[in-house]
């Protein structure tokens, strides 16, 4: 009987430790560059702020958003992202004063201050692109973090593509592997509890 329970519980672990390896393939693989096209517009989801500026990080996919926009492949710049540690602005608002410090104008941008995570970023963009309007969306964020929102966004019914950051912090494998390793288990959170 012990023999048997063991055998099964070496089973299970083998089993869950390819699938975590086929999702982490999955992520490393997911397309980071967007279908040529212009789109609605840009989500961009929040990352740290440290006071009223974005970390590196969050600079990273700032640029990239800005870069959308002067170059014609969006309209307009959603920035998601409420407020973290006391005291620090929320990060829509450093990702908007980012941008018309860049030269965005002000009616091209969107914020929300609402959301605390991922699946709270894209579900609170849902609402400013019905609002405005808006029908298509690249998301902006580092390219391992694409497959899960992409996930997010098809779950709930966004036509959105996604649009990696070329300048993402997340350069060396040892940056990338603890940022891999946390995506891949938030993805098959995900997929079990849908949060």
């Amino acid at each position: 009987m012990k023999k048997k329970i063991l055998r099964r519980s070496i089973v299970f672990l083998i089993v869950a430790l390819l699938a975590f390896v086929v999702e982490a393939v999955r992520i490393v693989t997911f397309p980071s560059v967007a279908p040529a096209g212009s789109y609605d517009c840009a989500i961009v989801l929040g990352a740290a702020v440290r006071g009223e500026e974005p970390s590196p990080v969050f600079e990273g996919r700032l640029e990239h958003a800005v870069a959308l926009y002067r170059e014609g492949k969006v309209k307009a710049l959603i920035f998601t992202g409420g407020y973290g540690t006391p005291g620090e602005a929320a990060e829509s608002e450093v990702g908007m004063a980012y941008a018309m410090g860049k030269g965005v104008p002000a009616f091209a941008i969107s914020t929300e201050e609402n959301s605390h995570t991922t699946r709270e970023n894209i579900i609170e963009s849902k609402l400013l692109m019905e609002k405005r309007g808006f029908r298509s969306a690249l998301v902006v964020s580092d390219p391992l973090h694409l497959r899960r929102a992409l996930l997010m966004t098809g779950r709930l019914g966004l036509d959105a593509k996604p649009s990696g950051t070329p300048t993402s912090r997340y350069a060396t494998w040892s940056s990338k592997l603890p940022f891999l390793l946390r995506e891949t288990f938030f993805s098959f959170v995900y997929r079990v509890a849908g949060k």
